[in-house]
């Protein structure tokens, strides 16, 4: 080893800037098992307190990126595009977006990640499909991708091994909440999909991972620095993440109202508006994002229109049942939740706001979410939303219903849910679901 491991640790305690060589030698000493836990673990502190410059932001994310193999797409026709959320609590966008643009022309390989914390996963949403298997390896990833234009699979050992390592120590040690390691965790594992483009849904909110706007900006223009240094083409998206997304979070309902709307179909709450028309929408901005990239429309709007052609044309519809089949998940048997059980106002007014995160954890308490790795998902368990912000609600209105196999978790849950909303007499406005655009 022609560096010390202990000098690079002391260098960037110090606040000192680490060189490319400096950071590859360590990240792929740790990778290769020849830097210990400990001495990663003092590195991963020192980056958490004096921070990485953008160079070495760089450096950090080729590093990740090249102690694994990069998937080769050269055989695979046109402008390879992905979609990338920094997650939220009923965000199943993927599930929609990714049959459009697929439909639409563009090839779509997604490597997907699971549910942790209070965040849903797409994996996780997949897999509550009876059959539908992710654990696809490489070159099946890629001749699915060439023969299908879509394919949606997990990180596979050869993918970014490094972060893999690495993700699981900074769960351990207080070292997530870091802006260069979230960054090149990220993008390492995006870079190694071999996409053209990408775009970034970045959430903010009280069920974000960032909880202000200013956050959520800072990161998306770290995340495209990334992205632009690689020459990917990039855009971001900065998402309202106050309040759930659509109708539900729970991984076979999230299923259901997903083919829902690729149905065409509405839920007319006791509001009187399409309870799916959130998740709709963002899913047609992100395509139409996707597809501008991808050259399929010159402008926004035009793109926008093609996405939404596709969806109400079926074919979206016909793409999703197609990716269903490549995987081997039967969508006629979503699984059905046996018990539900309805959450009521206490009083009458406005809903002022959510306490989003806490809904996601009363997600975990009936086994829609993980608190660990290792939980074990119930697919069937989710909750349904009846309201969002700005809705007026009268003593006696359902708000939420829970929905599960196991009648003690759901019960578990409900002083949670009845303390995540917030009812005033005043009336206020509804949120923008998307702030604004970077590009």
């Amino acid at each position: 080893m022609s560096f010390l491991p202990a000098e690079i640790i002391k260098k960037k305690r110090n606040g000192g800037e680490l060189t490319s060589d400096e950071i590859e030698e360590f990240i792929l000493g740790y990778a290769r098992g020849s830097i210990p836990d400990y001495q990663m673990s003092a590195l991963l502190m020192a980056i958490f307190f004096k921070g990485m410059t953008k160079e070495e932001t760089l450096g950090l994310t080729k590093a990740m990126l090249h102690s694994g193999e990069v998937v080769d797409f050269s055989s695979v026709k046109g402008f390879k595009v992905d979609k990338h959320s920094t997650g939220g609590v009923g965000d199943k966008t993927s599930l929609i977006l990714g049959p459009i643009v697929a439909a639409a022309g563009a090839p779509v390989p997604m490597i997907s990640g699971r549910g942790l914390g209070h965040t849903g996963g797409t994996l996780d949403k997949l897999e509550a499909i009876p059959g539908f298997n992710t654990q696809k390896p490489l070159p099946e990833f890629i001749e699915l991708v060439r023969k299908n234009n879509i394919c949606f699979i997990g990180q596979t050992k050869e993918i970014c091994p490094a972060d893999k390592k690495i993700y699981a120590l900074r769960d351990v040690t207080a070292t997530v909440e870091s802006l260069p390691l979230i960054c090149a965790s990220i993008m390492s594992k995006k870079l190694a999909e071999g996409i053209d483009g990408l775009v970034l849904d970045v959430k903010y909110g009280s069920g974000a991972f960032m909880k202000t706007p200013a956050l959520a900006e800072e990161l998306a223009v770290n995340l495209m620095n990334i992205a632009k240094g690689y020459g990917k083409k990039v855009t971001s998206l900065l998402t309202n993440m106050d309040q759930p997304l659509g109708r539900y979070a729970g991984n076979s309902l999230e299923v259901d109202e997903c083919v829902a709307i690729m149905k065409n179909e509405k839920f007319i709450g006791p509001q009187g508006y399409d309870l799916y028309e959130d998740t709709r929408e963002l899913s047609l901005r992100l395509s139409a994002h996707m597809l501008l990239l991808a050259g399929i429309g010159k402008t926004e709007e035009e793109s926008y229109q093609i996405a939404l052609e596709t969806l109400t044309s079926g074919k979206a519809l016909a793409k999703f049942e197609e990716l269903c089949k490549i995987h081997g998940g039967d969508l006629r048997n979503v699984p059905k939740p046996k018990y539900s059980m309805k959450i009521t106002s206490e009083k009458s007014g406005f809903i002022q706001g959510f306490h989003t995160e806490a809904i996601g954890v009363a997600g975990i308490l009936i086994k829609a979410g993980r608190a660990q790795t290792t939980d074990i998902i119930a697919p069937t368990a989710g909750i349904e939303f009846h309201a969002k912000v700005g809705d007026e609600v009268k003593s006696g209105d359902t708000l939420f219903t829970l929905h599960g196999d196991d009648q003690d978790l759901l019960a578990s849950a409900v002083p949670m849910l009845k303390s995540a909303i917030n009812i005033s007499l005043q009336k206020v406005s509804k949120p923008s679901l998307i702030l604004k655009v970077l590009s």
